[in-house]
């Protein structure tokens, strides 16, 4: 690791390690972010004429994007021309300082722009290059497009989240994208810098959203080929199979969510709205849990959300609140676990975020900056490099970097 790395590291389980990202979106993005939380120092590389596609998506705060500011915080930004030779030029000077190169391009075009792993390696044998794509880079579906609900389509996740006619649901969040695409990258970077530590090597890292988010249907998979006939037509259990296990509307429209999956939490559940005959259906399937399903249903219809939870935090059940978005920031136990912040913007006030989801008692991560403008760090970044004064402005003024810091009016 070079030692002309910008200042800014403040801490963090991976300070030190330097970050040249591409990815664009959401997958890469947010877990490079996470990354940053933790103290890499990220460096979000973009072609000023054509950024991340996230910059334009509404809404907006301010001038910015607010699905840019959610995923991109913590970094810094580089914007400068790649595809020109110069721009290459600079990005492979950053290649010998950096640990990792992360990029969301469809198979073989990084290789094509002349930024693949062999060059890169030919510079910096330890280099991690993390390639992230919808399928992989390789296999039928490879250079195909797609987005999070395809791959949860072929996932078979899709097929088991059901509504109430079992026809699909689209899930509220974006699994492929967060579970299959993020954090693989995070446990991706991770195990590479170990791997590299023992054999002073770097290596390119296939990473499929597809492949990624598949362990989430470890469990479906599991009890479909142990009893394929007897699931089949059926919601699986912990899919809204089991009336002990599910979602009830309470007399205010609002929701519960019941998961009373072992004995010892149903038991209890049945004798406090005294329900002993229901104690032996704790796993029932078929007609008999939709019988269940509709008493059950009838029974929460009685009082309305909050009073079901406040009555049962007493209990050892298994009951909590559905919450809608405009509760979560009031919930006190996220509120505990600092899960929400804000933060100050050059060009949008303060700016909430969700917090940091992993908590290092030795070595915090630190959320430290809000999401950067548009090459707001270029000139920055290259100076540490040792560019000169004089260097940096003829490539500005040649059009193959582009300074926010200086001038954010894109005139490139």
């Amino acid at each position: 690791m070079s030692e002309n790395k910008t200042a800014g590291n403040s801490g963090g389980p991976l300070k030190g390690i330097r970050i040249l990202d591409f990815s664009r979106l959401y997958p890469g993005p947010l877990g490079t972010m996470l990354l940053a939380d933790m103290g890499a120092e990220v460096i979000k590389i973009e072609d000023p004429l054509q950024p991340d596609y996230v910059r334009h998506f509404p809404p907006f705060i301010g001038t910015e994007s607010a699905a840019y500011l959610a995923f991109n915080r913590s970094k810094k930004s580089l914007a400068m021309r790649y595809r020109e030779e110069a721009g290459q030029r600079i990005f492979y000077d950053l290649v010998q300082t950096a640990d990792v190169v992360v990029e969301q391009f469809r198979p073989g075009v990084m290789d094509r722009m002349g930024l693949g792993y062999q060059r890169a390696r030919g510079k910096n044998p330890k280099i991690i290059y993390l390639s992230l794509t919808g399928y992989g880079q390789d296999g039928p579906y490879a250079h195909q497009a797609g987005h999070d609900l395809n791959y949860i389509g072929i996932a078979g996740i899709l097929g088991q989240t059901l509504s109430d006619d079992l026809a699909p649901a689209i899930p509220g969040p974006q699994m492929a994208d967060v579970a299959g695409g993020a954090y693989m990258l995070v446990i991706a970077c991770l195990s590479a810098l170990f791997a590299r530590g023992r054999t002073g090597e770097g290596q390119q890292v296939d990473l499929s959203m597809l492949d990624g988010v598949l362990p989430l249907m470890t469990l479906q998979m599991a009890q479909h080929w142990a009893a394929p006939e007897t699931l089949k037509g059926e919601r699986l259990p912990l899919s809204g199979g089991l009336a002990s296990y599910n979602a009830y509307r309470c007399s205010d429209g609002k929701y519960v969510a019941l998961a009373a999956l072992e004995p010892k939490f149903w038991e209890v559940f049945c004798d406090w709205v005294e329900k002993p005959r229901w104690k032996d259906k704790i796993y029932a399937l078929g007609a008999e849990c939709r019988r269940l399903k509709k008493e059950m249903t009838d029974l929460f219809q009685t009082r309305s959300r909050d009073e079901w939870v406040q009555s049962a935090a007493r209990r050892d059940i298994c009951l909590t609140p559905v919450l809608a978005l405009d509760e979560l920031e009031n919930d006190p136990h996220l509120k505990a676990r600092k899960m929400f912040i804000s933060q100050p913007h050059p060009s949008c006030g303060n700016v909430k975020s969700i917090g940091v989801p992993i908590k290092f008692r030795g070595t915090p991560a630190v959320v430290r900056k809000a999401s950067p403008l548009l090459g707001q760090d270029t000139a920055a970044i290259l100076k540490d490099m040792g560019y000169t004064p004089d260097r940096i402005k003829s490539l500005h003024l040649d059009k193959i970097i582009f300074d926010g810091a200086c001038n954010p009016e894109i005139k490139i």
